[in-house]
């Protein structure tokens, strides 16, 4: 206890070094009063600054009003008693010595007023009587309502002391012996105004006693107010390091158990949202309480419900526990279930408002902690990532100029003179297939690479689509082969900004997906238009479709319609696709026609090319593109 003297340093000191040695949490308790006040502003911020050196050094500390600092500090101990049944105080410094030698000593019960009720009753009417030993020898000399004016006072002085009660009992035991003292002429009718001064000396120690007793009152609330922000604060800062799941469930049943004496369980949901059975705790923490079937079907509506339900409530008021849901900002995580040894405490308003601050402090903590290991997750995730990129980006770049060394071999061998045999050059043509899949494959493999790392920059023009979607079919006749390819690009089409190596990219792709997975005479069309400021581009297909539902995950790195397949091919194409739309501001999409086949749509922005690409383009006069082109190899 801190008393605002030159002793608090000493205290302070000693009892930091006996809570070491003892490795037992310390309290510094600071009591403030009217003598405290008058050392002066300076005196008070250098206890204050003491508090803060404890609080420094491990201690709990408070902030406490009273006249009398052992009775404040007394009420302090007894809210500690219910983490500590068996506390001892022990005075570390004593200011008349200035030596620091301990005395240990229980916690004295002490009454709120200072002394037992019966005593302080007797106390109250000895007051009474020792004045009217006092002042009724003076009744002579005095008139009697100034003789009731000194049984006021005391009046006053017992209300101060202690409380209503003896102030009233006071009250009248300094009237009946006033009325019994004075000579009786003295209470005759005619002597009114006797009557009115011994009335009036009853009505104010009435008075008096009340408004005391109300400034009492008024102040045990506020120290009852001064213990539930200490306790909110001291839950909230010990949440705020909590950094698992676990740590948010030992702090609430720790401080649960402290401030309600309560056995507590946190239960929280499954992916289905379902209530799962707690775990029971580990080591020395408080014992969860033991739920039933019934139990956590209670538990269970309470979450669904987002209402408290149990005892206190009006849901299922004959449960023992209390149920309150965890209300987080973004939703509900879970069920606090609380188990008080004393259920008529959940009815007092003050005690279920802290309890429920302390479910949605719970709450909000299990919140940030989900939220931290999403982070971790992502980060997780983001790493994986890359250093997948940066492997592949390695294993493409390494194989990359072996494989286009190996496609140009493979097409001298099929044009080599002589000619080649029928078998072997079947099998020239095979090679040269695999070789150009392969590379193929390692092309997206770094395309995709370059694209995630940031590492590709787009080579802007105002071109006409149509060079693009000719340069995309030169550059995949053979991935074609004998299917039928039909255009439908209508004149006048607008230019459009955009890089074309990257576009005829995109349009390779999906002019391989055709390949891939049509028959080898099927019909493949492109087909070109402009709508609502943007132009579309779109390559069908006559044949089998997209899986149902799966539309738009094709578009995911690794993908494909058919995991295990005989079509080569690792999932990469249709994830660059979209990858450079995005790139250049457009939107990719795919769907199943109505009567067979597949159709990947990409859209491009329109803009405002400048003045000068427009007159040129009047001059051009692209021919309409609407008759069938037959693709096929030499």
């Amino acid at each position: 206890m801190l008393r605002a003297d030159a002793s608090d340093e000493r205290t302070v000191a000693a009892a930091a070094r006996l809570a070491a040695l003892a490795k037992a949490p310390w309290h510094a308790v600071l009591v403030e009063n009217a003598q405290t006040r008058r050392r002066g502003e300076s005196a008070r911020l250098r206890t204050l600054e003491l508090l803060r050196q404890a609080h420094a050094q491990g201690a709990v500390t408070a902030v406490l009003e009273g006249r009398d600092a052992a009775i404040a500090v007394a009420a302090y101990a007894r809210r500690l008693t219910q983490a500590a049944p068996r506390l001892d105080l022990v005075d570390v410094a004593v200011p008349a010595s200035g030596s620091a030698a301990p005395s240990a000593g229980p916690v004295p019960d002490v009454h709120p007023d200072g002394a037992p009720a019966p005593r302080r009753y007797l106390a109250a009417a000895g007051a009474s009587l020792g004045t009217a030993l006092v002042a009724l020898p003076l009744l002579p000399l005095l008139d009697v309502a100034n003789v009731a004016m000194l049984f006021l006072l005391t009046v006053v002085l017992v209300a101060i002391r202690l409380g209503r009660g003896p102030a009233i009992t006071a009250t009248l035991v300094g009237f009946c012996a006033l009325v019994l003292a004075a000579p009786r002429r003295q209470y005759d009718v005619s002597e009114f105004k006797y009557t009115v001064a011994l009335t009036v000396m009853l009505a104010v120690g009435w008075i008096t006693a009340r408004l005391t007793s109300d400034l009492r009152e008024q102040a045990q609330a506020a120290i009852g107010r001064e213990a539930r922000t200490r306790a909110l604060y001291e839950f909230a800062r010990a949440l705020s390091v909590a950094l698992q799941t676990e740590q948010v469930f030992e702090i609430t049943r720790r401080f649960l158990a402290r401030s309600f004496d309560a056995r507590a369980a946190i239960l929280l949901p499954d992916d289905a949202g379902r209530l799962r059975w707690p775990e029971p705790p580990a080591g020395e923490e408080p014992r969860a309480p033991v739920l039933s079937v019934l139990d956590m079907a209670a538990a269970q509506w309470a979450f669904d419900h987002a209402a408290p339900a149990g005892v206190g409530t009006a849901t299922l008021p004959s449960n023992p526990f209390l149920y309150l849901p965890l209300l987080a900002p973004m939703r509900s995580r879970g069920v606090l279930a609380v188990r008080v040894p004393d259920v008529a405490a959940l009815l007092v308003p003050e005690r279920r408002e802290l309890l429920d601050a302390f479910a949605a402090l719970a709450a909000i903590a299990l919140e940030r902690v989900h939220y931290v290991d999403v982070a971790q997750d992502a980060v997780v995730r983001m790493e994986g990532e890359r250093l997948r990129n940066s492997l592949l980006a390695a294993l493409s770049h390494d194989l990359r100029t072996p494989l286009t060394g190996l496609v140009g071999l493979s097409e001298s061998l099929t044009l080599s003179r002589p000619s080649l045999g029928a078998a072997q050059m079947e099998l020239a043509n095979a090679l040269r297939d695999e070789a150009r899949r392969m590379s193929t494959l390692v092309a997206n493999l770094l395309d995709m690479a370059r694209i995630q790392s940031g590492g590709v920059k787009l080579n802007l023009q105002w071109q006409l689509v149509e060079e693009t979607i000719g340069s995309a079919l030169r550059a995949c006749r053979w991935q074609l082969g004998t299917r039928t390819v039909e255009t439908r690009i209508p004149r006048g089409l607008p230019l459009v900004r955009f890089d074309a190596t990257l576009l005829e990219r995109v349009l390779c792709n999906l002019l391989e997906n055709a390949g891939k997975y049509t028959a080898p005479h099927a019909t493949v069309t492109i087909a070109a238009r402009t709508e609502d400021g943007e132009l579309r581009v779109a390559v069908c297909d006559d044949g089998p479709g997209l899986p149902a539902g799966q539309e738009d995950a094709l578009f995911e790195k690794f993908v494909r319609g058919q995991q295990e397949s005989s079509i080569s091919g690792v999932g990469l194409g249709l994830a660059i696709c979209r990858a450079i739309v995005d790139a250049h501001g457009g939107r990719m999409r795919a769907w199943n026609q109505e009567h067979a086949g597949a159709c990947f749509e990409f859209s491009l922005p329109l803009g405002e090319p400048p003045p000068l690409l427009e007159g040129e383009l009047e001059h051009l006069d692209p021919e309409s593109h609407d008759t069938p082109t037959r693709q096929h190899e030499h």
